[in-house]
Parts: C-alpha cells; sequence; structure tokens
C-alpha cells in the first residue's frame, strides 16, 4: 500500500507527519504502507515570513525529518494526476518522468499568487508570494543604493491592502533605510480597490492598524485598482499615476493550478471542495489539504483559510484519514474552532487577535513577540527525531491555540 502525498509545505509536511504517526501506532512497517512526498526540493519555505529582509534564509531543511519518520522523499515536480488509474506522473530535476502508484493520494500543492491581466504586470511588478520571488524583490531593493535619488527610486506602491500587503507595505520603511541610509526619505503607498484598509480583519482591529500605517508614514489609497504598469511607475483606474520603481503585487491568491485535474467542485479560489474527513467526495482515494481545499472549521459558518495556521492542521488530518481508510482505523473529522490572527506592522509593533470576530488581545511590542515567535519557532518543522516528530503531529493537538 502506498500513501503519495504532493507538496513540502505547511499542509503537506503535516500529512506526511500525522500518516506516518498512524501508521506507527498501528505497528505496521514501512513496507506494508509506504509514505511517499513528492516536491521540488526536500525544504519547508517558511512562507508567512516572505516579506521579511533577507528571505533566502526563511527554508528549513526536510530531508532528516522525513528519514527520521520513514517517509520516502521524491524529488520532483508532480505533472499529471490520473484518478482513474491512481497514478501521478513525476517529472524529476534532471527531466526524466516516474509513474507512482497510489492507494491514497494527498493532494498539498499550496497555492499561488493570482495575476490578472494586467497590462504591464508581468513585466514590471515584484511579489513576496514564493521564495524565488522574495528573492528577486530583495535584490532589487538593494540595487536602488546604486540609481540616483530620485521621487520613483524611493517610492514603493504596495497593491493590495490585505494581511500580506500590509506586512509587506509596514516593513518597506526600515529596510529601505538600511538600505538607501538612514537620512532616506522612503514613500510606500498602499492601493486598496476596496474602500477600507484590511477588508478581512474587520471593523475591531482596522483603527489599530490606521494608526501604525500613519505612524510610519504609509500612505493608503482606497477605492481605486491598478490599471497599468510600465517602467516609471503604476498607473490607477482614477488616471493617477505613481511614480515608483517598485511595485509589489499582493491582491489575491488561487489554489495551486495541479487541483484542476482533480474531478471535483471547486470554489471561486479553485479550492477543492472536501468533506470533514477532507476527503474529495466524487474521486475515491483523494484527499485534498491546506490552500488546495475548501474546508469546513466548524459547524456554524467557517471555513479554513489559505494560511498556514489552518494548512498545518489540516495536513495533520488529512494525513491521519488517508492512513485510517488503509489501515482500517477511525477517521478524524477536522474541526479547527480556535482561530488567531497576528498581523505584523514592522517597526510599529503587531496586533494579536483572537476567535474569528478577531477581538484584539494584545498590540504593539507585545503582540510583536508573538509574532516573532510565531514566525521563527512555532510554524518551523519538529526536530528530526522520530519519537518527538511523530508525537507532534497528533491532529487534536496540532496548532492547538
Amino acid at each position: 500500500m502506498r500513501i503519495v502525498i504532493i507538496g513540502a509545505g505547511f499542509a503537506g509536511m503535516y500529512a506526511a507527519l500525522s500518516s506516518a504517526r498512524l501508521r506507527d501506532l498501528g505497528g505496521v512497517s514501512s513496507t506494508d504502507l509506504e509514505i511517499a512526498l513528492v516536491a521540488p526540493e526536500p525544504t519547508l519555505v517558511v512562507r508567512p515570513r516572505l516579506y521579511e529582509p533577507k528571505p533566502e534564509t526563511v527554508t528549513a531543511p526536510l530531508q532528516d525529518v522525513l528519514a527520521a519518520i520513514d517517509v520516502v522523499y521524491v524529488q520532483g515536480r508532480a505533472e499529471t494526476i490520473d484518478t482513474q488509474s491512481r497514478a501521478v506522473e513525476v517529472v524529476t530535476g534532471s527531466g526524466s518522468r516516474e509513474s507512482l502508484q497510489y492507494d491514497r493520494l494527498v493532494l498539498a500543492t499550496g497555492s499561488r499568487l493570482f495575476r490578472p491581466d494586467i497590462p504591464g504586470l508581468a513585466a514590471h511588478a515584484f511579489s513576496v508570494d514564493q521564495l524565488d520571488d522574495a528573492i528577486a524583490l530583495d535584490r532589487h531593493l538593494h540595487g536602488l543604493a546604486d540609481r540616483p535619488v530620485s521621487r520613483a527610486r524611493d517610492t514603493v506602491v504596495v497593491a493590495g491592502g490585505g494581511f500580506t500587503g500590509i506586512e509587506a507595505a509596514t516593513e518597506m520603511p526600515a529596510r529601505l533605510r538600511a538600505i538607501l541610509g538612514k537620512d532616506a526619505e522612503p514613500r510606500v503607498v498602499i492601493v486598496e480597490r476596496g474602500g477600507a484598509i484590511a477588508p478581512d480583519m474587520g471593523a475591531g482591529p482596522r483603527p489599530l492598524i490606521e494608526d501604525a500605517l500613519r505612524e510610519l508614514g504609509v500612505e493608503v489609497r482606497l477605492g481605486a485598482g491598478v490599471a497599468a504598469l510600465d517602467e516609471s511607475g503604476v498607473t490607477l483606474t482614477d488616471g493617477t499615476h505613481i511614480e515608483s520603481a517598485t511595485v509589489i503585487w499582493a491582491a489575491g491568491m488561487r489554489a495551486a493550478p495541479l487541483t484542476a485535474q482533480i474531478p471535483g467542485e471547486r470554489d471561486n479560489f479553485g479550492r477543492l471542495i472536501v468533506d470533514r474527513q477532507l476527503r474529495v467526495p466524487s474521486v475515491p482515494g483523494v484527499f485534498a489539504t491546506g490552500d488546495a481545499a475548501k474546508a469546513a472549521c466548524d459547524d456554524l459558518g467557517n471555513y479554513a483559510l489559505m494560511s498556514c495556521q489552518h494548512a498545518t492542521r489540516m495536513g495533520a488530518f488529512a494525513g491521519h484519514n488517508a492512513a485510517a481508510e488503509l489501515l482500517g482505523a477511525p477517521g478524524k473529522p477536522y474541526h479547527q474552532e480556535a482561530y488567531v490572527t497576528c498581523l505584523d506592522l514592522g517597526a510599529a509593533g503587531a496586533i494579536f487577535t483572537r476567535g474569528w470576530e478577531r477581538k484584539v488581545e494584545t498590540t504593539g511590542a507585545t503582540a510583536k513577540k508573538t509574532k516573532h515567535d510565531i514566525n521563527t519557532v512555532w510554524i518551523y518543522p519538529p526536530r528530526a527525531e522520530r519519537v518527538a516528530a511523530l508525537a507532534s503531529a497528533d491532529p487534536e493537538r496540532v496548532t492547538d491555540l
């Protein structure tokens, strides 16, 4: 028997840990139940940190962890999924192709930044979506120091006033002064098509976010989107042109394209709609998790968000349930009643909220320390020691906040 997990992000990592945990609890050998994880690199990219300086440092190796729990790592990119024959075709780094048969498949392929067909967007916009994107932005920012002082050089426009856009924007004044000199006068502008900053955060935290933006000197343009980009900067839908050498696109996510190969129902973000066990109901043997899945968190109408907080726990449930079906063990319905947010606000601190109503619990330096702990400790892989690694993947305890 074989479980194939596609993806080495938070959901894929915990699907591997959790399925291996149940296999171990059942006294089943890795020969009788093979667990294989497919990814281009045996590395967890700590994606929530890609807005920070030195993004090349925010990765964590997985090879030793996977070896410690007897999970086979398959280096390559999953290119096609045949749900009829239960096979995944993998293109290796050398370009060769390998077909992996599966008894259960866990799709943990994550998400990608949504890039609409806006003139100049592909050629002129940066992002903090993937590791390569964040590294390219960081190199570009350092390259600004070699340019003559100008309004365009010193101006950064962030398109999107949601979570990612705010974190990228509030980090930017300090990043630019570190590169251009402490006397630099950077201009940072958030462009948000909607009528309010941080639309998903709700009315409670918004005044605190607005205060932080004012403290940092970050401008906000509401009610206008990006119409076009060129070498001189960005033109907004209201006709305004902002001179800028750096435009960061942070406006929306979609499930990774591989999910389109699964013949199941999807939502507007391209996520596969799954049942409470995280199965794709119309496709036997297939589970979807993390950003690839739309899953109910509770019986109150709340659904998992595209975040590592939800992906981690969803991965643990998906891995457990995939293994449970093969081992004849009870499945566990996914649930995640606890929900917190911790929004980094750069030099202005952070905001920590609890619950779907986003009640503010801490702010400033206290919340900033919590954000630091989350980003540098809590979301990293467990140590590569079998007992500890498997113990970390109890679905009922993962991200129990």
